[in-house]
This record gives C-alpha cells, sequence and structure tokens, in this order.
C-alpha cells in the first residue's frame, strides 16, 4: 500500500523514553494491555538492539511476550526463548484426495493416536502414556545423532541428565500441540503437527532461567521483572547455554520428523492404501534463538511464538483446532527482522475458557473435525483463540499464503 509516493507501514509504534521502540503488527487483532507492559519491559533493556517487533498473535506469556521477536547484542534472555525450545510446525503434502478417504474418519484418528504417544500421565509409579515404554529402534536409532552431545551438556550440567529425553523421542505432549490430517483448497490430504524438545527441552529452560537470575543477582543488575535475567557473551554460562539450546532445537526437529514419519506409516496402514508424502512443506521452530545480522550489528534474535519469514522462505501458520491454518512464503520484511505469527494467538487463559464454554460448545466450535470433544480439552476451544483470518490480514506483507489448509482429523494430548 502507497500513501504519497511511500509504501505506507502496516505496524503501529509504542514509544517510551529511554526504551528502544516496540514496532506491533496488531491492527485488527486485539492487543492485551498487559502484553504491552510486558513488552515495555523489555523495551527498557540496554542489550535489546534497535526496536521490538510484535506479531499479530502476540499475548502475555510468563518471562516474555509470546508473539515477539527480541534482538539482543552480546546476550541472551532465557525466559524469551522459553522452556519448550524449539516448538514448532511440520506439515507434508500427500498424494492422496479427499475422495480417496473415508467418510468416518474415526480409525484414522484411532491410528495416528496408536502411533504418536501424547498427553501426560500425573502421578509418581503409573506408566506415563506420552512417553515411550519400550523404545522404537527407529527413536533409538535417531537418538545416536543427538546422544553424544547431549553428553557433553550433561558432564558440565549433571541435573539435566535426569529428563525424559529419549523416551521422549517421537512423542507430541500435551496443551495446543496436535497431530492433524487436513485438506487443502484443491482436496489434497496434508498431515501437519505442533511439538517440541519435550521434558528435555523444559528442564534446559528451567536451568538456565534460574542461573540467569543468579548471574543479575551476583552482578547487582536491577530488572524490571526478574524473568528478563540474561547471560551476557564472555560469561559464566554463556556458550553453555547457547549449546544446550542449540541441541535442544535439533532435538525438537528430530522430534517433529519422527512423529511425521510414524504418523505417515499410521495413516496408510489404516486407509490399506499407498500414497507418497514426499513434499516436506517446512519443519521450522516458533520458540528458537539464532544469530543472525540485523540494521547493522550482529545479534541474538529470539523468537517466542514467531516464526522465521525471510524472502521466499516456507512456514506454518496453524489455526485453532476448528480453524483454517496457512502454509505460507516469507516476503523477508526486514521491519520484522524477517519474521511473522506462530499461530492464531490466545485471547482468553486456559483456566478462564474452561469457565466460560461447556463441553457443547466444543462439539459445536469443531463441527466437522474428527477430535475430541470432551471436557479435556476445552481450554484448545477455537473461541479462545484469535480470528485467524484477522491475523493474516494483519500480516499480509510479513508473508504471502501459498496453500490454505483446513482439518479433518485432530488429535490432541
Amino acid at each position: 500500500m502507497k500513501h504519497n509516493g511511500k509504501h505506507e507501514k502496516q505496524y503501529d509504534t509504542l514509544t517510551s523514553k529511554g526504551h528502544v521502540p516496540i514496532q506491533s503488527w496488531t491492527r485488527g487483532v486485539p492487543f492485551d494491555p498487559k502484553a504491552q507492559e510486558q513488552l515495555k519491559h523489555i523495551a527498557a533493556m540496554d542489550i535489546v538492539h534497535h526496536h521490538i517487533a510484535v506479531m499479530p498473535d502476540v499475548h502475555l506469556g510468563k518471562g516474555a511476550t509470546i508473539g515477539s521477536v527480541i534482538p539482543s547484542v552480546n546476550a541472551v534472555i532465557p525466559a524469551a526463548v522459553g522452556v519448550d525450545i524449539g516448538c514448532g510446525m511440520v506439515a507434508a503434502k500427500t498424494s492422496l484426495k479427499a475422495s480417496d478417504l473415508p467418510d468416518n474418519l474415526k480409525g484414522v484418528r484411532s491410528a495416528f493416536e496408536a502411533a504418536v504417544p501424547h498427553g501426560r500421565t500425573i502421578g509418581r509409579g503409573r506408566k506415563d502414556i506420552g512417553a515411550w515404554d519400550k523404545i522404537p529402534d527407529r527413536v533409538a536409532s535417531e537418538w545416536l545423532t543427538l546422544q553424544s552431545r547431549f553428553e557433553r551438556i550433561c558432564d558440565k550440567h549433571p541435573a539435566i541428565r535426569k529428563t525424559n529425553n529419549v523416551h521422549h523421542l517421537g512423542t507430541m505432549g500435551t496443551g495446543n500441540h496436535f497431530l492433524e490430517l487436513c485438506l487443502d483448497e484443491y482436496d489434497s490430504a496434508w498431515i501437519m503437527l505442533h511439538s517440541g524438545s519435550r521434558g528435555v527441552g523444559n528442564r534446559i529452560g528451567t536451568y538456565f532461567i534460574e542461573l540467569a537470575k543468579q548471574e543479575m543477582t551476583r552482578h547487582q543488575i536491577h530488572l524490571p521483572d526478574q524473568d528478563l535475567a540474561y547471560l551476557k557473551e564472555g560469561s559464566r554460562y554463556f556458550d553453555d547455554y547457547v549449546e544446550a539450546v542449540e541441541w535442544a532445537q535439533d532435538y525438537a526437529s528430530k522430534n517433529r520428523e519422527i512423529m511425521m514419519m510414524n504418523a505417515i506409516s499410521a495413516l496408510k496402514q489404516a486407509l490399506g492404501v499407498h500414497f507418497s508424502a514426499a513434499e516436506l512443506a517446512v519443519n521450522c521452530h516458533h520458540n528458537y534463538v539464532s544469530r543472525e545480522h540485523h540494521f547493522g550489528k550482529d545479534c541474538y534474535v529470539t523468537r517466542k511464538g514467531a516464526v522465521r519469514a525471510q524472502k521466499g522462505e516456507m512456514g506454518i501458520i496453524p489455526g485453532s483446532m476448528g480453524a483454517k491454518s496457512f502454509i505460507v512464503r516469507g516476503l523477508g520484511n526486514a521491519d520484522s527482522f524477517n519474521s511473522c505469527s506462530h499461530g492464531a494467538g490466545r485471547v482468553m487463559s486456559r483456566t478462564q475458557a474452561k469457565k466460560v464454554y461447556k463441553i457443547a460448545d466444543q462439539v459445536a466450535a469443531t463441527q466437522g473435525v474428527e477430535c475430541r470433544k470432551d471436557a479435556g480439552v476445552i481450554d484448545e476451544i477455537p473461541m479462545a483463540y484469535k480470528d485467524i483470518d484477522c491475523v493474516m490480514a494483519a500480516q499480509k506483507d510479513l508473508v504471502e499464503v501459498v496453500h490454505t489448509l483446513k482439518q479433518i482429523v485432530c488429535v490432541k494430548g
């Protein structure tokens, strides 16, 4: 869009004295005042470079705001990366068409549920349904590609060793993690899933967030929020944290690859037909940190609930379990640090959603989708999320839509 011969900015800017600007792609979508306050705390930190970019799915998070892109110089904020390190999406287009699928998709959902451990068993001494009991050969083989680096990290930080690492590789988890069968605008079938680095990533994130807080106390650095504690380059734990985060990101990517392979095998078995699924659209993180160069400086870019969208780069922006999702191509918008949203973004907390909505609401909102429709997933009801069409409209200068997907099967933990 041009205005007076120039391209009009598609974002709004929040400025405060002594803070870097906050540029938000939030036109037409809710932008919670509490999230704005949280972002102002981050913008006040002297390690933040140039400005903060805010995606349209923005909402309040623990430590740092979800839907934020934070460039920092010579330092990283572990809580801005979060505890679901490397969480992200993968999608594969199959050669199947809607006409190849049965009218009743319950068998497909059951096959997915059997192939991919999901959910979590609360309580000691009981087998966790969300972890492998006996490690499959495929998982054991893939773990070998990660194990030596993991051992090096644990030698330096033994507290990370006692975690669900290999037992969680190839498993989905809970919350907003999911596995779906979708149809695109041409009635082609896609498999899409969302998960991250599971228990071991959570331990790495939690452990280094605490170490960063200790560093702030040791150096008497006062912060607007204790969760914004950071590790400086050259400090005692910086290199160890970066090493552990990069490993967790690789674990998360591998986790999604294994689940995708198992889901494809399960679908073939359930349908009794052979199909190809060679077209892997993307395997992208949306909770991670990477070394990049922006606005004249090398920096660490932390995307918490945001996806990298360099020019031509493919990404995935999922809606809620009753809404559309999008396969997108990045437009390489420098002002967003080449980023886009990671989904629709919540407008309601999980606790609030459970208070407001009933099972009947969940049934109505997921009509036509073969999925759980019980009290255990009401916190994931579509109405707890922003309107995905409005979210996409707000970031039309960040990505272009390549495919529009609608789920017909959804598995949640």
